[in-house]
Parts: structure tokens; C-alpha cells; sequence
């Protein structure tokens, strides 16, 4: 099992920047894989940025690259999601995911709201 806790979400005002941050607990060293994904209002979950537990091999959606850093602090069991640049576009509920085998596990979400 793998718990997931996301925060950091708020209101900025486009062009602004927001990091994300979120906490893992439970067998977070076997989770091979960390992930954030958003889901605005209206529109089905889609993939925003993944990276290895051990920071590695980070894929982007195209609509952030160059503007959101995904990273891992895993001695603190920490997952991160810097964001800058951000459009009104961006206005999504955001979740952390973690796959661990054939387990896939989501944390609540934060909420982000990017005001033109």
C-alpha cells in the first residue's frame, strides 16, 4: 500500500509560478513509478509529467513542457511538481499518482486555479 497526500494548490495569476508537493508513505520504495496527472472541470484525467522513484527518466506532456519540473526527494518520500509559466489552461484539480507493480495508487488532489 502507498499513501499519497497532495498540496500546494492555490490561485496565481497567469504567468505565475506554483510547486506541488506530494507526501508518500507505505511501501513507497517498491513504487517504481511516480506520476502527477490533472483533470480540469469538464474534461477527462489526462497526463501531465512522470519520473522513477530514483528521479530518473522524467516525461512530460507536450502542454507543459519547458514550463513544469517534476522531481523526487526520496529521503523525505517527497514527490514535486514545479510549475511556472502557468496559462489559465493549467486550471485543473492535480493528482499524484504512484504505480508499484500492478498497483496503482492516487492521493486526493490539490486544486490550482490560474486567473487570466
Amino acid at each position: 500500500q502507498v499513501q499519497l497526500v497532495e498540496s500546494g494548490g492555490g490561485l496565481v495569476q497567469a504567468g505565475g509560478s506554483l510547486r506541488l508537493s506530494c507526501a508518500a508513505s507505505g511501501r513507497t520504495a517498491s513504487s517504481a513509478r511516480m506520476g502527477w496527472f490533472r483533470q480540469a472541470p469538464g474534461k477527462e484525467r489526462e497526463f501531465v509529467a512522470s519520473v522513477n522513484w530514483s528521479g530518473g527518466s522524467t516525461n512530460y506532456a507536450d502542454s507543459v513542457k519547458g514550463r513544469f519540473t517534476i522531481s523526487v526527494d526520496n529521503s523525505k518520500n517527497m514527490i514535486y511538481l514545479q510549475m511556472n509559466n502557468l496559462k489559465p489552461e493549467d486550471t485543473a484539480d492535480y493528482y499524484c499518482r504512484a504505480q508499484s507493480g500492478l498497483s496503482t495508487y492516487w492521493g486526493q488532489g490539490t486544486q490550482v486555479t490560474v486567473s487570466s
